[in-house]
């Protein structure tokens, strides 16, 4: 069941809230916090059953790590429980995300032909296993108060945050569901819901699906492209995945505003970013302060001298690619952006003169680098990215593949296209052309210049201007939906 999925917006949402404050009406607050639990189940097990026993037996296995320690003050019984926990948690995800992967290049370096059994891989389980990951260390340092199980099983599951995260943590999410109010309707905050779902959905359906056609036609014929076309290909992969992803966010933190839950901030538009140091504070915020706590600071951090602290943070990058998936592709997307960001640190005294000087010229260069790394975390092989980077600096230049062009006549543009061709075929023509380029410019815009949902709900009035947009938005996107597509990073 997806966010922008015709079951989920008509019947699963409408169900799931109307239940939870009807429940919350009886003021016994343990059965709106248990329906929304078997809600949140209910929408992970609807892409596979089989998920459901993973995370199930996840939750139940932290949970009793969770309990012996409140009971257990041994230091060394601690510690053990606390090594158990995390190779337990590492392993699983090992298990489904990264032993195919490992296996197949065991086999190519010596020459084996050891046999691993496919594992579908269970959707989120790099998000709800890191989740978990914190919270067991957490336990471990005597940081986390008592909790009872569905409240540390909702933590875990709550729907909106389950999929693609953000990877949350155990403060910010549970003490929200133990205040009583949380169970009282605020029409405050539905307003500011719905406004940030319908800002979401239309970021996801309306531009970056559109974008991703245009992206997956350039990726999969890099062969026939010339730089023209190639350029545009990787543009469309990086106009696609922000709009995915900021969409995700978006209406991540709808959905929890629906339930009076505020979801914490995971996308701060990256795109503005002057070096690629500040792009990553501005990326998957959650990600890089989970790295930043259980990696980059237990290896020393910024304590042990210069080349440490770059080799620490050259490890954390490595580390990000890999979570990102099993492919040697994303392994060079993370040492890539980590030589970057050692490159920024290193030069960051004359990078803030240029910031400050000419920030124009380091905001292209940040977004040339950001774009050019995409292409390896887009791309199925390194091969086939290198190919497609040979394409671009090849400086062939040619006219726009009509198979481009054609992505953008949606319904209601080939209307207008239609109506133009009954006067003129190359008015028409030139339209279509033009249609192109402006929805590039207004995408590449839109990323770097208007204001993000958190700048926008500071400022919420929920008048009449902002419900025709919420009423217009899920209007138009409903009518978009020619086919249900995941989010990209639901492959995480």
């Amino acid at each position: 069941m997806l966010f922008n999925s015709y079951i989920f917006i008509l019947l699963f949402l409408p169900l799931t809230v109307c239940g939870y404050y009807l429940l919350g009406k009886t003021k016994r607050y343990n059965l709106p916090k248990l329906f929304l639990l078997g809600m949140s189940l209910w929408f992970y097990a609807y892409f596979n059953i089989k998920y459901l026993y993973i995370i199930v037996i996840s939750i139940l296995f932290n949970y009793l790590l969770y309990i012996l320690f409140f009971k257990i003050r041994g230091p060394k019984v601690r510690k053990t429980l606390l090594i158990i926990g995390i190779i337990a948690n590492i392993s699983v995800l090992f298990n489904y995300k990264y032993l195919g992967f490992c296996t197949e290049n065991v086999n190519l370096l010596l020459r084996t032909d050891f046999v691993v059994k496919h594992l579908v891989l269970p959707l989120g389980i790099s998000f709800f296993t890191f989740q978990q990951f914190s919270f067991v260390v957490d336990s471990y340092k005597g940081l986390v108060p008592r909790y009872s199980f569905p409240e540390y099983a909702l933590f875990v599951v709550f729907f909106p945050q389950l999929i693609a995260g953000p990877i949350v943590l155990h403060d910010e999410i549970i003490p929200q569901f133990q205040n009583e109010n949380r169970f009282r309707f605020s029409s405050e905050n539905f307003s500011k819901a719905i406004f940030a779902f319908a800002y979401g959905l239309a970021k996801k359906v309306l531009i970056a699906d559109t974008f991703g056609n245009l992206a997956n036609i350039g990726f999969e014929k890099i062969a026939y492209l010339d730089s023209t076309n190639a350029i545009l290909a990787v543009l469309s992969y990086t106009i696609q995945i922000y709009f995915d992803f900021s969409g995700y966010c978006d209406m991540a933190v709808g959905l929890g505003l629906m339930f009076n839950i505020h979801i914490p901030q995971n996308f701060n538009s990256p795109y503005k970013s002057l070096d690629m140091n500040e792009f990553w504070q501005r990326w998957h915020i959650s990600l890089t302060r989970f790295f930043r706590t259980n990696l980059y600071f237990p290896l020393g951090g910024n304590r042990k001298g210069a080349v440490r602290t770059y080799v620490n943070y050259f490890i954390v990058f490595l580390a990000s690619g890999i979570w990102h998936g099993a492919n040697w592709t994303f392994f060079l997307w993370g040492a890539l952006n980590g030589i970057l960001v050692i490159i920024s640190k290193l030069f960051s005294d004359k990078i803030s003169y240029v910031k400050k000087k000419a920030p124009f010229v380091m905001w292209i260069l940040t977004f040339i680098c950001t774009n050019l790394l995409w292409v390896y975390f887009r791309s199925d092989s390194i091969a086939d990215a290198n190919r497609l980077l040979t394409r671009i600096f090849s400086c062939n230049f040619g006219a726009i593949r009509s198979d481009f062009i054609d992505v953008f006549q949606t319904a209601e543009f080939s209307c207008v296209s239609w109506i133009i061709s009954k006067f003129s075929e190359s008015a028409a023509q030139t339209y279509t052309l033009v249609l192109l380029v402006l929805c590039f410019a207004f995408a590449v815009f839109a990323s770097v210049k208007m204001k993000n949902l958190n700048e926008r709900l500071e400022t919420f009035k929920p008048d009449f201007k902002t419900w025709s947009f919420s009423v217009i938005a899920v209007i138009w996107s409903l009518i978009s939906l020619s086919g249900v597509s995941t989010f990209l990073y639901f492959n995480f």
